[in-house]
């Protein structure tokens, strides 16, 4: 190493002079300390607190959906089941018959089912899938916000162990001016405050659904 430390009081050290190998080498332990977060329990928690979240969103859609194309059945058979009773009627009429209403129970029997059908799609639609997005976005930002803490949690730990090995020129050059933000601790905490941003939007999102959905149902 050669520098002029009179124009140069500055210096920079790395583990690695090629460029190219110094930034594969921090992209791997990035990947690393990634991979250690996601193992740890609070976050394993909250991803799978999530994922159930998403799972029962899930299935509401696609209850909304069944239901919805049975209602579509159904109003077609009640329709043709009306012309029916409605001819029926007419031709006892014309016959000077007393209608026997108890072949329109056929009818009956469909439009009720039509009826429960038709409510349950608005049960669906007005209070359980807004809840359930709700719940699922509240389980995203947690998650996001687990991660966060964890890679605070690891960058920090990674810091503290270079600072410590460290110690012995700081002793013979009295300060040393260390510059993490560069490293792998640095980028942790990057990747951490995008997580704790992305986390708090998702959470905002969340109070803005709540919100109207409270508004509406205080009517």
């Amino acid at each position: 190493m050669s520098f002029d430390l009179a124009r140069t009081p500055t210096l920079e050290a790395v583990a690695i002079e090629d460029e190219h190998r110094l930034a594969q080498d921090l992209q791997k332990r990035v990947e690393e300390s990634i991979a250690t977060a996601e193992q740890q329990a609070e976050v394993v928690a909250a991803v799978a607190a999530h994922q159930d979240a998403e799972e029962h969103l899930s299935k509401l859609k696609k209850a909304e959906r069944v239901l919805s194309g049975l209602a579509r059945e159904l109003r077609e058979q009640a329709a043709a089941a009306a012309r029916t009773a409605i001819e029926t009627l007419v031709a006892s009429a014309c016959a000077g018959e007393k209608p026997d209403f108890k072949k329109l129970l056929a009818q009956i029997a469909i439009e009720s089912e039509n009826g429960l059908v038709t409510r349950a799609i608005e049960q669906i639609i007005e209070h359980l899938l807004p809840l359930a997005q709700i719940a699922a976005l509240r389980g995203e930002s947690h998650a996001a916000m687990s991660r966060a803490r964890a890679l605070e949690s690891i960058a920090r730990e990674r810091a503290e162990r270079v600072l410590g090995q460290m110690r012995e020129a700081i002793t013979e050059e009295m300060v040393l001016p260390v510059d993490l933000s560069k490293g792998v601790s640095g980028a942790l905490l990057a990747r951490a405050a995008a997580l704790k941003k992305m986390a708090i939007q998702i959470s905002a999102n969340a109070d803005e659904i709540e919100r109207a959905y409270n508004e509406r149902n205080r009517r």
